[in-house]
């Protein structure tokens, strides 16, 4: 049972990446229509980016949990406003096919300037121990990112949910089309949320940095789980977003434990089985004709 209850403790930390990563890509969906494959390339640039500030300015981690979402929030907005918007009115291919390409032109400029091997990153101080409660024995900063994520995500929730502006956002994201027709210019929100969407993307790689192998492909696998995150809880779903990333994060971290060759492959069995069961995904809608 102890066993048990570090890896759910595990997983729920590891979960706390994909549901801020996964927030955003719904957000993104929900209210453009658009499927963003450079998601996994802007976590990798927040993480980057986070390694820049340290080594080079001497910025710390706690300074660039605020300063990378920021920089990725402009960044986002800039690739909307230079090429995304152009495509809106196209097949979502076109767009799709464009984000492909900016993740492919990210990894290899990144590549070029800092080659193929990890960039450094330190533990920040005062979470570079462990946690023991009885016979449990954690990580301190993965305790950390799990109780963070979980915040994160229930304070973006309450603006989503609790704001007038939120609520428009949120209108938009669960249906664009009814939310036009009820006078909401829907178009207004596409830049900013664009921006928000890569900013939580940014901010889950901050959080990343300082574990996990900074290196131009580690947007590659990340994305691909990304995007079983958000099939699974519904595509444009808000709540599902989340609760799905935090569930991929335990069948992760318990197939790495019980049955670690199927550790990867476990997550696309669990979308294969909600798919089949609820083709809209767990808290997505149904499309009726």
């Amino acid at each position: 049972m102890t066993s048990f209850i570090q890896y759910t403790l595990q997983g729920l930390a590891a979960g706390g990446f994909y549901a801020l990563a996964a927030l955003g890509l719904a957000v993104i969906f929900g209210v453009m229509g658009v499927v963003n494959f450079s998601h996994g390339a802007m976590y990798m640039l927040g993480a980057v980016v986070s390694s820049l500030l340290l080594t080079e300015l001497g910025i710390t981690f706690w300074a660039a949990v605020l300063i990378v979402p920021l920089v990725m929030f402009a960044f986002g907005v800039l690739i909307e406003r230079v090429f995304v918007r152009w495509l809106l009115h196209l097949d979502p291919l076109y767009n799709f096919l464009l984000t492909f390409g900016l993740t492919l032109v990210a990894v290899d400029l990144v590549k070029r300037q800092y080659g193929v091997s990890s960039l450094p990153y330190e533990l920040p101080a005062g979470l570079d121990g462990t946690l023991s409660v009885g016979p449990l024995t954690l990580p301190t900063y993965h305790a950390f990112t799990a109780v963070f994520a979980v915040v994160t995500c229930l304070v973006v929730g309450l603006a989503l949910t609790k704001t007038r502006i939120g609520m428009i956002v949120r209108a938009a994201t669960e249906d664009s089309e009814r939310s036009r027709a009820l006078g909401i210019n829907v178009s207004l929100w596409v830049t900013p949320v664009f921006g928000f969407g890569i900013a939580l993307a940014g901010l889950a790689g901050v959080l990343a940095a300082p574990f996990r192998a900074i290196t131009a492909d580690m947007g590659t696998n990340f994305i691909i789980i990304i995007f079983a995150v958000v099939v699974i809880g519904g595509l444009g779903s808000i709540l599902g977003a989340v609760v799905a990333g935090f569930l991929v994060g335990l069948v992760e971290a318990y197939g790495q434990a019980y049955f670690s060759a199927f550790a990867q492959i476990a997550i696309f069995v669990l979308m294969a089985a909600i798919i089949l069961i609820r083709p809209a995904g767990l808290f997505g809608k149904e499309q009726h004709a």
